[in-house]
């Protein structure tokens, strides 16, 4: 690598950290927005906690920010020389556009490796740990996880939230009592309220006042065909079993959540012979295993199909504005996730192999950098 492409090397590694840097600490504050902010308002998260809980957001949005960071450091880069004709005169030069992109595709190569040493590790360290660390902060209080005018999903299966809160009294408290696919199976709402914190029996106790209970179907609880009776009650008393909180006895993360190996022996586990009634459930879970280690390596590799993309994309913009290309990267970003998430939606249907379709993004953004970066070299 002779001087000029080592300063295109350059120039682009350190436009594509900031970008990366950019888009990681945008998605760091919608976290902390989602899930921290509330709590520490309202005074009820001690200063040491939420820094320790804030260091560890950055690593687990990484696998988001890392390719569109790069994306938009390609971008920002030959949108820059294009500009100011540098891109012309090495091309006068004899330059082929494969020869000036060839240290660029190397970034894209090595951000390509560096993102799955994230997505396999890295961001399971960090995602398993903000959980466990969140649930210790939840079970070392409970009742400081009670933030007036905040929908409360810290206990499993059920979401809370209260109007006002004084001290251990609340008023407009709402309850819904979910599925397993996240469908409200029982709501409760109550004008007044108190709680009580029983640790003999480790559980939270919900003495409610004047409270209304709507009971849905439970096998179908979207079904409002048939009108269902509701109950009203003076009084009555809900408990919250504090001991599954965040997975107390035992936390079970996410398959997004598992580190390589932690996937190899889930694979494992599912190659055990089943019965041949639960073949099927056996079939969608290891699909939904393989959907999700597909993923980890087709966002990964999003990083040299972003790269590859933006080299001929930064020349023809021939832009230097910033907020032009921030805003091409955005698009281009937001499109790749949409045909990811849209694959995701196949995950029920194995017969389809959405774990392959995964690769459809990559390879569609491939093809388009192929096609455009050869009809630029030919100008």
């Amino acid at each position: 690598m002779n001087l000029l492409q080592r300063r295109i090397f350059t120039s682009v590694l350190f436009a594509c950290a900031v970008g990366v840097g950019l888009f990681a600490f945008v998605l760091t504050i919608g976290n902390v927005v989602k899930d921290l902010l509330g709590y520490v308002v309202a005074g009820q998260m001690e200063s040491g906690m939420f820094l320790e809980l804030l260091a560890l957001i950055p690593p687990a949005v990484l696998p988001y920010a890392l390719p569109v960071g790069i994306l938009t450091g390609v971008l920002l880069v030959l949108g820059r020389l294009s500009a100011d004709h540098e891109i012309t005169a090495m091309r006068a030069s004899g330059l082929s556009l494969g020869w000036i992109a060839r240290p660029i595709l190397l970034l894209g190569v090595l951000g390509a490796l560096t993102a799955i040493f994230i997505n396999f590790q890295f961001f399971p360290w960090a995602k398993v740990t903000y959980e466990v660390q969140l649930a210790d902060a939840a079970r070392t209080n409970p009742l400081s996880f009670i933030v007036p005018r905040t929908f409360i999903r810290v206990f499993p299966d059920k979401v809370l939230y209260v109007g006002e809160r004084e001290g251990q009294s609340v008023k407009d408290f709402w309850l819904w009592d979910l599925d397993r696919r996240g469908r409200a199976r029982t709501f409760v709402r109550a004008k007044t309220g108190s709680f009580y914190l029983d640790e003999a029996n480790s559980r939270l106790v919900l003495n409610l006042a004047d409270v209304h209970v709507e009971a849905r179907d439970q096998k179908n609880p979207e079904d409002f065909s048939i009108p269902r009776p509701s109950l009203s009650f003076e009084r009555t008393s809900y408990p919250l079993p504090l001991t599954n909180l965040f997975g107390r006895v035992s936390f079970h993360p996410k398959l997004q959540w598992l580190s390589y190996p932690a996937l190899l022996e889930e694979w494992r586990r599912m190659a055990e012979p089943v019965a041949p009634a639960e073949q099927r459930q056996r079939e969608l879970a290891r699909m939904k295993l393989q959907m999700v280690v597909q993923n980890k390596f087709a966002s990964a590799f999003a990083a040299f199909s972003f790269a590859l993309i933006g080299v001929p994309l930064g020349i023809r913009v021939s832009r230097s504005e910033t907020s032009a290309n921030l805003g091409l990267a955005v698009v281009l970003a937001l499109s790749y996730y949409f045909l990811t998430i849209v694959v995701g939606w196949l995950e029920n249907q194995p017969d389809l192999r959405p774990d392959l379709l995964l690769w459809v993004p990559n390879l569609l953004f491939l093809g388009a950098g192929i096609w455009m970066f050869w009809r630029v070299d030919r100008q």
